[in-house]
């Protein structure tokens, strides 16, 4: 049993890298430290404890997980160092050799931090606590807030597909769950806090169910019946596992948003197999013409991977052809980074850093083409904005139900509210439509 008293008047730093999920968990350590006593650093305190909850998705973001560590062992001299996360996971020897790091805890240790912390005395060389791939199978519920409106529910963790350019089932294990009665639980607690959104998040959501034989259906169907909660959106879900009940759902539902984001990662057949994906493009496509048949403005937002061994200039060219002709209204693209131990580095082609970047600047550009399209066909339109919080001097902003930012002038007792706006033309840099206050929402 840990003897808390020795964490009262503690102060603690926290570093998130990487996706709404680790932010999600960050908030998780959080909770637990601040019931045994710990406080969070306010700006300019030293800490006497500091969490660095890492990514691994890139060879960037390994190198960025490095600096981050660097920076809080310099900017809290003498703090106890704890790094958890996917980098920990992945590297926990490597992680803790860097100096001034204490503790390396793995994906099945993180949920159950306090139990490795003992008395904070700093050690001479990093301590790592990890259990294999295969042993990881605890499911840590976790919410966090965001500096925004939104709330970020973990529903799922872990993933079962293994494709051939990915380290995330090594980092977190194989797919599991929360019971929906307790994640609806969460959501209550969530609306009880005055919260009005929630992303669902993990790391394959479609997959959910699991580790307890229900579905990603059924989750949805139960949210939806959550009082006081005025919108959910769906964080990113494989295009395989999303049906078209599901579709038809968040279409008639109260509180699901018209608002998708589907990793499509190549648009070309013979790349998606080197990939080890499980659908083709045909599915894909279908998927966009589904969800526009029930709701013709929904946001469609994708994830494509430029770059990857065995994309031919040919295969990249059928790849933006394909993107064009589909009805999307926003690119995220990533350079594919090559990660040790993964199955694509078996395939021979390998395309140069310069190709790379001139294959992400033309998607990028094919992107902002089609969200400006979407955008342009809603001026002149109202719609309901769910208002966030804003920086002081800022223009206020929020989001329509399928996702467009809209902007207005700052005023009091807007924030968090739900409100009806006339929208009008683009900002300058082309990110938001200029609102005009309709009314406030009872």
């Amino acid at each position: 049993m840990t003897d808390n008293s020795i964490f009262r008047n503690k102060k603690a730093a926290y570093c998130t890298l990487g996706c709404k999920l680790n932010f999600a968990e960050t908030s998780t350590i959080g909770k637990m430290l601040k019931e045994a006593g710990v406080q969070t650093v306010q700006k300019g305190e030293k800490a006497d404890i500091c969490v660095i909850n890492t990514c691994s998705v890139t060879e960037v973001a390994d190198k960025k997980c490095r600096q981050a560590i660097h920076r809080m062992v310099k900017e809290h001299p003498g703090a106890f160092i704890v790094v958890t996360g996917c980098y920990a996971q992945l590297k926990p020897e490597q992680v803790a050799g860097i100096e001034g790091v204490d503790l390396v805890l793995g994906a099945e240790q993180k949920g159950d931090l306090m139990k490795y912390l003992g008395g904070l005395e700093k050690r001479a060389h990093g301590e790592a606590v990890t259990s294999p791939q295969q042993d990881i199978h605890t499911f840590v519920p976790s919410c966090s807030r965001g500096d925004r409106t939104r709330y970020f529910l973990k529903v799922q963790d872990g993933c079962d597909y293994f494709c051939s350019y990915c380290t995330i089932p090594f980092a977190r294990g194989r797919s599991r769950n929360g019971k929906i009665a307790d994640l609806r639980e969460q959501a209550r607690q969530v609306a009880a806090e005055g919260g009005k959104e929630i992303v669902l998040t993990g790391v394959n959501i479609g997959d959910f169910g699991k580790s307890t034989g229900e579905t990603f259906l059924e989750l949805v169907q139960a949210l939806d019946e959550v009082e006081g909660i005025e919108r959910y959106r769906i964080s990113s879900i494989e295009p395989n596992l999303l049906t078209d009940e599901i579709i038809a759902f968040v279409a008639q539902s109260k509180r699901f948003m018209p608002h998708f984001h589907i990793p499509l990662q190549s648009g070309c057949d013979e790349v998606l197999k080197l990939m080890r994906r499980r659908y083709d493009t045909k599915l894909f496509a279908s998927k966009v013409q589904t969800i526009k048949s029930y709701m013709p403005d929904a946001f469609i937002g994708v994830d494509v991977i430029v770059g990857t061994r065995g994309e031919t200039p040919g295969y990249f060219e059928r790849t933006y052809q394909f993107i064009e002709g589909l009805d999307i209204t926003q690119l995220h693209v990533f350079s594919y980074s090559e990660r040790p131990g993964t199955q694509a580095l078996k395939i021979d082609y390998v395309v140069s850093p310069e190709d790379k970047h001139i294959r992400s600047q033309r998607l990028l550009a094919l992107s902002d083409e089609k969200t400006t399209a979407f955008y342009e066909r809603h001026i002149g339109q109202e719609a309901v904005v769910l208002m966030e919080h804003a920086k002081a001097g800022a223009r206020m902003h929020g989001f329509t139900p399928n996702y467009i930012r809209v902007e207005l002038e700052n005023k009091e007792g807007l924030d968090n509210n739900l409100v009806r706006v006339q929208l009008g033309e683009m900002n300058a840099d082309g990110t938001a439509l200029k609102g005009i206050l309709c009314g406030k929402l009872d």
